[in-house]
């Protein structure tokens, strides 16, 4: 059970940041990861009132701010547009709308839970967060980096051509994830360029890319669409790390990495050439 012994709503995000520099303070988002754990919070620090619950959407670019809810990713239009569904397939099995109504994007992707979905979405992304006082910082650094006391503003995706696919796999419905899978296929003046993200493996997600050109490099070494994307699913579960727990063994997620990346190969459209 967490112990709260003072409330603050910041008045700004100087506030909030200085705040947050003593050690037993914490800043709190929608609370629902915070509360699973144990210990006692000195000073919660509320950013509820420095109106970053809104996405916006631009011609090139989403700036989601931190304090908007799962609710609200699942459900934007522009979002879902852009991914193609994907962003609602990434959050609809995360519990109950209840819970997505109140969790937050910024505490999903701060915490960098290894089961998260958000993260693993985000990652598959050409996304950045801004950090008060760090800046502008691509996803895959921070989710990479350890935890920090500065304040997390805002998730920022650039729009570029590109389409999107997600998938996971549960023991039950709302269960926490087995393994996440997010791909993406960018379209470059090169040509097609791929990344997956691999998540629940039980640690955090990591990124992972077709360092062998499987995918880029024409269907003269293959067959088919189906062959090639065999190949690289088998690359995938050979380069991601993956451990054991209580809802699935590390031989059981390697064999969902083989199979999640292949179909995600073959739903995105396939390889080059193919």
């Amino acid at each position: 059970m967490i112990t709260i012994r003072n409330y603050k709503k910041a008045e700004s995000l100087e506030e909030a940041w200085r705040l947050n520099q003593q050690k037993s303070n914490r800043i709190i988002g929608g609370m629902l990861w915070l509360k699973m754990g144990k210990g006692t919070v000195q000073t919660a620090i509320d950013l509820s009132g420095l109106s970053l619950d809104q996405i916006e959407e631009t011609e090139g670019a989403f700036r989601i701010g931190c304090m908007v809810s799962l609710r609200q990713l699942e459900l934007h239009a522009g979002l879902n547009a852009y991914t193609g569904g994907a962003m609602k397939e990434a959050l609809r099995h995360i519990v109950g709308v209840q819970f997505r109504n109140l969790a937050t994007a910024g505490g999903s992707i701060f915490g960098r839970f290894g089961f998260s979905d958000v993260l693993t979405m985000f990652l598959a992304m050409d996304s950045y967060v801004e950090l008060y006082k760090g800046g502008i910082v691509p996803m895959r650094e921070f989710a990479g980096g350890g935890f920090d006391r500065d304040v997390l503003v805002r998730i920022l995706v650039r729009k570029l051509p590109a389409s999107f696919h997600y998938s996971s796999v549960r023991n039950t419905r709302t269960d926490f994830p087995v393994l996440t899978c997010a791909a993406a296929r960018f379209d470059t003046e090169t040509g097609p360029d791929h990344r997956f993200a691999i998540g629940a493996r039980p640690g955090r997600a990591i990124v992972i890319e077709d360092g062998d050109g499987i995918l880029s490099g024409g269907s003269t070494a293959y067959e088919s669409r189906e062959e090639q994307a065999r190949a690289f699913g088998e690359y995938a579960a050979a380069h991601v790390p993956a451990g054991s727990n209580m809802r699935g063994s590390a031989g059981y997620r390697k064999h969902l990495v083989k199979v999640l990346t292949q179909r995600a190969v073959l739903q995105m459209g396939g390889a080059a050439g193919c």
